[in-house]
């Protein structure tokens, strides 16, 4: 794409208003999700995209997206980092791990109505369903079984296996551990 590529930060969104740039977003990555089409199939949609923050900060830090606020002012990633982490309960952690599995061309979406922190597919929304749910958590806090369990029952109802990613900002590392449930 020559054009550059745009977005208008609305308040915990980003706005991609652009078809064009809307369809090479989704079409490149699956980023974002096109405004009033609830499961897209491919890039035949006629709207505008709305990114998480967190993929709109991905997009910004690596220099594939700008980002404006509305007062056509243009958001730095220094600025869009501030808003991320009140927006984001451990934002650093949770964009670590982000970062980290988009590197290895997974895609992510939020996994909210999980109750986790991300869906995690192995190629993309309407190709293929999220194998993955994904809570980040910091290696500080203990994890208790209730916590585990109920993860779990989720995933499994779901069909999906649940993940726990502990990144360790200081060694620069994420452990990953995955748990699978079956009946005895």
């Amino acid at each position: 794409m020559n054009k550059k590529l745009i977005g208008i930060l609305i308040e915990n969104r980003i706005l991609i208003e652009d078809i064009e740039h809307s369809r090479y977003l989704y079409s490149n990555g699956y980023f974002g999700k096109p405004i009033g089409v609830p499961k897209p199939r491919g890039i035949q949609f006629d709207s505008s995209l709305v990114l998480d923050l967190i993929e709109g900060y991905y997009l910004l830090e690596r220099k594939k997206l700008s980002i404006f606020d509305s007062m056509e002012k243009e958001i730095t990633s220094d600025d869009l980092r501030k808003i991320c982490r009140v927006e984001y309960n451990d934002f650093d952690l949770k964009y670590m791990v982000y970062k980290e599995l988009r590197e290895f061309k997974y895609v992510l979406t939020s996994g909210i109505k999980f109750g986790c922190d991300f869906a995690l597919y192995e190629h993309g929304p309407g190709i293929d369903h999220a194998p993955f749910l994904v809570q980040v958590y910091n290696q500080e806090k203990k994890i208790n079984a209730i916590e585990i369990v109920l993860a779990g029952r989720l995933a499994t109802t779901v069909k999906k296996q649940f993940i726990i990613a502990i990144p360790k900002p200081k060694e620069k590392i994420i452990d990953f551990i995955g748990f699978d449930w079956w009946r005895a």
